[in-house]
């Protein structure tokens, strides 16, 4: 029976030193959108949907800018068609900037369309459909 290295039956553990919960989270690559302190959370990222096709990027920014400092606007287009999508993101200067945002825009109408404005949220991961039939994905006739 062979020894083990550091001793017989020594386990090493690397212990990393202490980090507040959101530092952990960023070092272990996952993305922050909540308070991990229990208070309510509203990202500077905010998702804008049922938009007119017609609204543009700049279109976007300026409709926010009364709310406060517009960071990014971003409608997003079909890559096949390079129309719009109806929807986009925008990112606000500050938190409190994205809540008067919320209240002021959400439900108003713009271009003939009522605004859906709320926290932008990752996307949800998609399950395993498609792929090669060997494993497991694919068309089952």
């Amino acid at each position: 029976m062979r020894a083990r290295p550091g001793g017989e039956g020594a386990r090493k553990y690397f212990f990393a030193p202490p980090l507040s919960n959101e530092a952990f989270l960023f070092y272990c690559g996952l993305r922050v959108f909540m308070n991990l302190d229990g208070g309510s959370f509203v990202g500077s990222k905010l998702y804008v949907g049922n938009l007119n096709y017609r609204v543009g990027d700049a279109d976007l920014e300026r409709t926010f800018a009364a709310y406060g400092t517009v960071k990014s606007a971003q409608v997003v287009m079909d890559r096949a068609t390079g129309r719009s999508r109806g929807f986009g993101f925008v990112e606000m200067g500050s938190d409190q900037e994205a809540q008067a945002a919320i209240a002021g825009l959400n439900g108003k109408e713009v271009d003939g369309r009522n605004l859906m404005v709320n926290e932008a949220r990752p996307p949800e991961r998609r399950g395993g459909t498609g792929g090669d039939a060997k494993r497991g994905g694919g068309r089952r006739y």
